[in-house]
């Protein structure tokens, strides 16, 4: 079993879930970047690697990139992608992206 998993800026954006998304509608940001996704699961605790020449396989034709995330003990991939978004929105409120 690998010690990490990729997180793809689609995982967390407002598209359709048959597009890629991978959090709660309610949940899903608007252009979110590699930068943004590394910075935020850092903040999280996490140790992220920006891979920026990589592809998300449903969306082939946009190399927007990925960041490799160390799993954490405890947490799921799916509860990991709500914090990061939430963490990413809070950032924006804070000054940081609109």
């Amino acid at each position: 079993m690998p010690e990490h998993y990729y997180v793809y800026p689609a995982y967390l954006e407002k598209l359709p879930r048959s597009e890629g998304r991978r959090v709660r509608a309610e949940d899903g940001l608007v252009d979110v970047k590699v930068e943004e996704i590394a910075d935020a699961a850092r903040r999280l605790g996490a140790k992220a690697e920006l891979e920026s020449d990589k592809q998300y396989p449903r969306r082939c034709f946009t190399y927007a990139g990925r960041v490799k995330v160390t799993k954490r003990a405890g947490t799921s991939k799916a509860r990991f992608l709500q914090s990061l978004a939430r963490e990413i929105k809070r950032q924006r409120a804070q000054g940081g992206r609109p």
